[in-house]
């Protein structure tokens, strides 16, 4: 299973979103630091879930690195996400 793979199994069972995009960016980044040779460092995730409606911008942003365990900082280099309720 790749780790875009297995981000999306994590994010859809602790969240069930609405909207889920997760976007390969290691490309861009190839030969910076950070990037392991895997094709598999850098990525964008696009949430949309009931769940953020009353959290502010980081509480969601901590809300999907805590799903996601120990894949970011240790099997990925860095992450960005946009993380909405359904309504925005």
């Amino acid at each position: 299973m790749s780790v875009a793979e297995e981000m999306r199994a994590l994010l859809t069972e602790a969240f069930a979103p609405t909207r889920l995009a997760i976007i390969n960016d290691s490309a861009k980044h190839s030969g910076h630091m950070g990037d392991d040779g895997s094709g598999e460092s850098h990525f964008t995730i696009e949430i949309a879930a009931a769940a953020f409606a009353d959290m502010n911008r980081l509480a969601r942003q901590r809300a999907v690195i805590a799903a996601l365990g120990d894949i970011v900082g240790q099997r990925v280099h860095a992450v960005a996400i946009k993380a909405d309720a359904p309504a925005e």
